[in-house]
């Protein structure tokens, strides 16, 4: 749902010479305003593209803060009798997790400040200290819960926005459908965010690509190291895809809903592994937030999560911390 971004934080590096035609399916396309590759080995060459267009069209028409009919959309206009289906309700639950889990640096109700930084579908505002301060008067996924499949708030301006994670939790709703048709080995890219199963034909795991965080809005940049996925998703987060320069300072996309305003710390990408890749977006979103001392703390007590963390020190030279798992799935050069 990250719309008009082209997101290339991840790179699929694998070559389909010499797979067996019959075997190797590709479908490819437009959704969430990015693009998403999706290959899988089938004996039956079922091609999936009708099946999986439709799946992403009514994600959207569940998540998406661009479309006015959605359900998100008519919560945050405080439509009555809004209608919740599965997708926002699994979208609202693990927001409340990782929220808490993040001590609130990672929070859907920042969308009034998206939005005001001209992030989001609304127009960018001028933004003055008293303008955020009223806005934060709303902000924090506190003020905001799920009660009997109906939502609730404690003040009506408070308004959601699962694009942070809901690229990643779409590669998880693709990934089921592949396994109920009974696929069992395939990766899913949708805008960056992938989830890789099975083997490729010749034995070897799927191979994906990080790429090096450098400002570039349009293109994809190079590589910076790849590593090997089996029944694991990763997805990325960086400052260096969604920004603006205003009176010579940097802004990004992020939002501190601490503050009001971008996060302003050295980390430059966050790239997570874990079983589910709406975790792994989820979570990227929150450390790149809470900035790296933070982050190491974190990854530390949740040894479910492997993570690289890619950070400028003060002479603007990369840096890495890796949990340890991490480091396995790297390909050697």
């Amino acid at each position: 749902m990250k719309h008009n971004k082209h997101y290339f934080l991840l790179i699929l590096l694998f070559s389909i010479y010499g797979f067996a035609q019959k075997e190797l399916m590709l479908v490819e396309g437009f959704a969430q305003g990015t693009t998403y590759h999706i290959t899988y080995l089938d004996a039956n060459e079922r091609f999936f593209k009708n099946e999986i267009d439709s799946i992403l069209h009514n994600f959207d028409l569940s998540l998406s803060t661009y479309n006015p009919s959605s359900i998100i959309s008519k919560i945050n206009t405080n439509q009555k009798n809004v209608k919740l289906d599965n997708y926002f309700i699994t979208c609202f639950n693990k927001a409340k997790e990782v929220y808490k889990n993040t001590n609130g640096a990672f929070d859907p109700t920042v969308f009034p400040l998206v939005n005001a930084w001209g992030f989001g579908p609304g127009k960018k505002e001028k933004i003055e200290q008293k303008k955020i301060d009223s806005i934060l008067k709303f902000v924090g996924l506190n003020l905001i819960k799920l009660k009997r499949n109906k939502i609730v708030k404690k003040d009506p301006r408070v308004c959601l926005d699962f694009n942070a994670f809901a690229q990643g939790y779409s590669v998880d709703v693709i990934s089921d459908f592949l396994n109920y048709k009974g696929i069992n080995s395939y990766i899913v890219e949708i805008g960056g965010e992938v989830f890789a199963k099975g083997k490729m034909t010749d034995g070897t795991n799927w191979n994906i690509a990080i790429e090096k965080p450098i400002d570039n809005k349009a293109a994809e940049n190079p590589a910076l190291l790849s590593i090997n996925l089996d029944g694991l998703a990763i997805a990325t987060s960086g400052n260096y895809r969604k920004y603006f320069i205003e009176n010579g300072m940097k802004y990004s996309h992020h939002i501190d809903p601490k503050t009001g305003y971008p996060a302003k710390n050295n980390l430059l990408s966050v790239s997570v592994i874990s079983k589910k890749c709406i975790v792994s977006d989820a979570n990227a979103t929150g450390i790149l937030v809470m900035g790296l001392e933070k982050a190491k703390k974190f990854l530390r007590k949740h040894s479910e999560l492997e993570a690289l963390l890619i950070y400028s020190d003060e002479e603007g030279n990369y840096q890495f911390y890796e949990t340890p798992k991490f480091k396995l799935l790297r390909i050697k050069e």
